[in-house]
């Protein structure tokens, strides 16, 4: 693939992986984003997962004809960014890595070894002549790890972004960048949503053509559109108007009010209106729900004095999340001693600007007139009535 035309794509498609980050499901598989930039002199930029080094190492072959890399930028340690660092010094023993002092200690972690001799150490504002681009440097720490660092070539105008604007998914799938760009940003780089706006605030500064991420396609077309979503998710602001029912049910009758709810909210004019059975839904998924949407209701059952388990892991990866910025309902069940409400508040204490609405439900076992009422006065309230 052709980036630019001293630019060439020498990445490749993983269609073994099941689960990325050992922990997110991949049906379309994952894209390990490797680019070389080919000039006076030869920077390739990052490597791919470990089980592809022999590809890797063909594509850079390929790309390069009889030449060879001169730098090898390692803008992020992730094993999957990082592995074929040995690899390819074996291969080119006279390049040189460019990176973050950071990024050579987590080498020396990984691999016992920093690769002093081969050592270039930049940080925020250093550059790179490679004859008529120049790279240019920009720390982005916790973005999603310390060392990070991106690149940007001034010559072609393109913002080389390490682990930012990438998403799920193989280049050789043709799907909507946005859904599973989301499920990747709120997954794995959500809770630092303070230092992605450090880095957007600084490529602001950059005219840009282009974004290189290190998973997912090149994105060369809308930036704004791009750029703005990772803005809003980033501030953590509402990105969809509509309501996330959220729920858990154990005989079937948290769902039966989930159900009703659903109905009565339609009918009160709320357009858009997403259901998630945390026991058998991607949790990923509904994760990725709570932040888009700004209406959230939380509908569990007491179990053991406490709530449901997948509820509580909802919650859990919602608060670790930095979740913010929402209006809350809660519905909750018992037979005794109903005390989900009580638990999921305190589980959500230290979210910022969280609003809970006046009505609530409480059942007692099962839906009767008294929890209707309750969901009705719930579905007016959430629709605006």
């Amino acid at each position: 693939m052709q980036i630019t035309s001293d630019i060439k794509y020498i990445g490749v498609n993983d269609h073994e992986i099941d689960l990325f980050e050992g922990q997110y499901i991949v049906p379309n598989g994952m894209a390990y984003n490797s680019y070389a930039i080919i000039d006076e002199k030869i920077a390739i930029m990052d490597s791919v997962e470990r089980r592809f080094t022999k590809q890797w190492l063909d594509n850079i072959e390929d790309a390069l004809g009889k030449r060879e890399p001169d730098y090898l930028v390692v803008q992020h340690m992730e094993p999957d960014h990082s592995a074929n660092i040995i690899n390819f010094l074996n291969k080119y023993p006279q390049a040189k890595l460019v990176s973050s002092a950071k990024a050579f200690v987590m080498m020396k972690n990984f691999f016992g070894d920093d690769f002093k001799e081969n050592q270039i150490v930049v940080e925020e504002g250093s550059s790179l002549s490679l004859g008529k681009h120049c790279l240019n440097f920009i720390t982005a720490p916790m973005v999603h790890w310390p060392e990070v660092i991106m690149t940007y070539d001034s010559t072609d105008k393109v913002l080389f972004s390490a682990d930012a604007f990438g998403k799920f998914g193989a280049l050789d799938i043709d799907e909507d960048w946005a859904c599973e760009a989301r499920r990747y940003y709120i997954g794995i780089v959500g809770k630092y949503g303070a230092q992605v706006q450090t880095l957007l605030k600084k490529i602001a500064n950059f005219e840009i053509d282009k974004i290189c991420p290190l998973h997912g396609p090149v994105l060369s077309e809308n930036l704004s559109y791009h750029i703005n979503l990772y803005n809003i998710w980033s501030s953590y602001n509402v990105e969809s108007e509509g309501v996330l029912i959220a729920y858990t049910s154990v005989y079937g009758n948290t769902k039966q009010a989930v159900e009703l709810l659903e109905e009565k909210l339609k009918e009160n004019g709320v357009s858009k209106v997403v259901v998630n059975d945390l026991a058998r839904c991607d949790m990923a998924e509904a994760v990725e729900d709570a932040f888009r949407y700004g209406k959230i209701v939380f509908a569990t059952t007491t179990y053991n004095a406490e709530i449901f388990p997948f509820m509580r892991e909802f919650i859990n990866h919602l608060t670790e999340r930095n979740f913010q910025n929402k209006t809350i309902a809660f519905i909750e069940n018992g037979s005794w001693a109903p005390v989900a409400t009580k638990v999921m508040k305190s589980m959500l204490e230290k979210c910022k600007n969280l609003v809970y609405t006046e009505s609530g439900v409480k059942l007692l076992s099962a839906v009767n007139d008294e929890s209707i009422a309750q969901i009705d006065a719930l579905a007016k309230e959430l629709g605006g009535k």
